[in-house]
């Protein structure tokens, strides 16, 4: 399988890791330690096309597919996952599910506003009661005559503060499980739709996250996204894309820690010498190196298989990729404090947002436990 990157594809590659480098990097101490959205940097990353990676470009989108969004996540990780979060959760979530399953109108009405960051989306699954169990999910949509009203709790929900366009997720026929979920559109002004409350993160605090809260909240029928009842064929459809995408950001994490080890580590003296030269320093940096390049090989053989739609296999190599790309990068950003030592333990280095940044990769869409039962569930039923 040939992992090279097109012309194209190292171009755009180069583009955003300028603009990573010139506009994402000033931001990131200041929105980390404010917990504020990277608004500058999402005007600039609509105006370069990286919010609607994978839209077609009449709604204007770049109509790329997961290997540039993979690259786009890598890139933006090294640099800010906070960003890069708020970024991918925009373009990979909310506009690909959209695009993927809303009707013509409903495209020409909200994915150029969507892809241009006019609109902020937000995509709402997860329920206190309903994490790792989606399914379980207990938000109602009561049918009317002409619409739907809405009752219930979401959490956990990334842009939520800040989201103007909710893809929201709801059980229109409880009695049919997971068979009687719908997704519906909601635009933030919405009567009986408000935000709750906005989380205090150890790390993502640059991509805030909170309570989406539905009283009595009526929509109308032209809300509905794809087919009543059919919403776990959308929810399904995005799984394995997201994982792969979410294994690359760690690697990309784990790309800006070791990055800024490097730097450190030569710079840094100790007995008269680099620390760069001691043999226990080396170690480290050949197997962070050697993990990020399994990660990497691991997270782009997903992506090429999905660009592909190889079907086979894909579902435990997508978990797998989530699950070892969640492990590089805690992995790899707890060796760069160490590296660091006592400065990687203090805000004026990144090494410290990185690795609290890192933790989630391990909890956030989908444990490592449940990528786990997902990867020996499969390997046990061939």
């Amino acid at each position: 399988m040939n992992f090279e990157f097109t012309e194209e594809q190292l171009m755009l590659q180069k583009m955003v890791r300028d603009f990573a480098g010139n506009e994402v990097a000033k931001h990131a101490y200041k929105i980390d330690k404010e917990e504020s959205f990277p608004y500058e940097a999402w005007k600039k990353a609509g105006e370069l096309g990286l919010l609607g990676i994978t839209a077609p470009e009449e709604y204007g989108g770049s109509g790329l597919g997961i290997i540039e969004t993979c690259i786009v996540a890598e890139e933006l990780a090294a640099v800010c996952t906070s960003t890069c979060a708020t970024i991918m959760h925009q373009s990979g979530l909310v506009i690909d599910n959209f695009m993927r399953h809303a009707t013509e109108e409903q495209k020409e009405k909200y994915l150029p506003r969507l892809c241009s960051g006019e609109l902020i989306g937000c995509l709402a699954m997860t329920e206190p009661n309903a994490g790792s169990d989606v399914l379980s999910m207990q938000m109602r949509a009561e049918k009317t005559e002409d619409g739907y009203i809405l009752n219930g709790t979401k959490t956990f929900i990334t842009n939520g503060p800040v989201a103007d366009f909710a893809l929201v997720y709801a059980k229109t026929s409880p009695e049919k499980g997971a068979k009687g979920i719908s997704v519906f559109f909601i635009e933030d002004g919405t009567p009986g739709f408000k935000k709750g409350k906005k989380f205090e993160k150890m790390g993502w605090r640059g991509s805030p996250t909170g309570e989406l809260i539905f009283e009595n909240c009526f929509i109308p029928k032209e809300n509905l996204v794809g087919e009543e009842d059919k919403g776990i064929n959308i929810l399904m459809a995005g799984l394995d894309s997201e994982r792969v995408v979410m294994g690359v950001q760690g690697v990309g994490i784990a790309t800006g820690a070791l990055n800024a080890s490097l730097k450190y580590a030569q710079e840094r003296e100790q007995f008269g010498k680099s620390i760069s030269k001691f043999q226990m320093i080396q170690d480290k940096f050949a197997t962070m190196y050697t993990k990020i390049e399994a990660g990497r090989a691991l997270a782009y053989k997903g992506a090429s298989l999905i660009e592909n739609e190889k079907t086979e296999g894909i579902a435990r190599l997508a978990a797998a990729t989530k699950l070892f790309g969640a492990d590089v990068a805690m992995e790899v950003t707890t060796e760069a404090v160490q590296i660091f030592g006592g400065y990687g333990y203090m805000k004026e280095f990144p090494v410290e947002r990185y690795m609290r940044d890192a933790k989630l990769m391990q909890i956030g869409g989908g444990t490592s436990e449940i990528q786990k039962h997902i990867i020996a569930k499969a390997l046990l039923s061939n």
